[in-house]
């Protein structure tokens, strides 16, 4: 169905139409060969314009969309949704204003996920520090351990005693197998 109306359409403009059609699962992660093959075609300028069923099929979230429509628009081709009146020509004033919304609308998705994902960490930190984590929550591995990389396991003492006696960071670093940085940042006065 698809293809016949996209096909349709393009005969209707006096279009010359070459399918690109992705056969492969849309499921998050996946590869898509088709649709990476149509934005290398596009940086070419192998064609004019992208006709696409809906706006979703151009991508996996709203941010990939818009990736792959500012793809399409700086190598200066139309991206073009007639079922729902998307349209990126770039000599209509609209047409630039609606990249410009889409943009907009995924800048913000971004930023909300960040916000999301933050807010997730603070409350696990939270709830872990309290000791919630491992009896009535879990963490996704279910080890329930804490968030962040666990501390370096090095001879403090000895570090110490070698910067004592004159020892170089690099030396000390050397000696134990730690990285300078780590022992300076253990050592460092609270």
């Amino acid at each position: 169905m698809q293809l016949t109306e996209l096909g349709g359409y393009a005969e209707r403009m006096g279009w010359p139409a070459v399918p690109y059609v992705e056969k492969a699962s849309g499921k998050a992660g996946s590869r898509r060969p088709v649709l990476d093959q149509l934005l290398a075609d596009a940086r070419l300028r192998k064609f004019d314009v992208v006709l696409c069923w809906k706006l979703d099929r151009f991508g996996r979230s709203l941010e990939h969309i818009i990736q792959n429509i500012r793809t399409v628009d700086a190598a200066g081709i139309r991206f073009h949704v007639p079922s729902q009146g998307i349209d990126t020509d770039n000599h209509s004033p609209l047409g630039k204003f609606m990249v410009h919304i889409l943009g907009a609308f995924a800048e913000l998705e971004r930023d909300l996920i960040a916000e999301r994902v933050s807010a997730g960490l603070l409350e696990y930190r939270r709830a872990h520090k309290a000791g919630e984590v491992g009896k009535r929550r879990h963490s996704r591995s279910g080890k329930d351990l804490p968030h962040g990389r666990p501390a370096r396991v090095f001879r403090r003492d000895r570090a110490i005693a070698m910067r004592k006696v004159g020892k170089s960071w690099r030396a000390i670093a050397a000696e134990l197998g730690v990285p300078q940085s780590t022992i300076r940042d253990a050592l460092r006065p609270t």
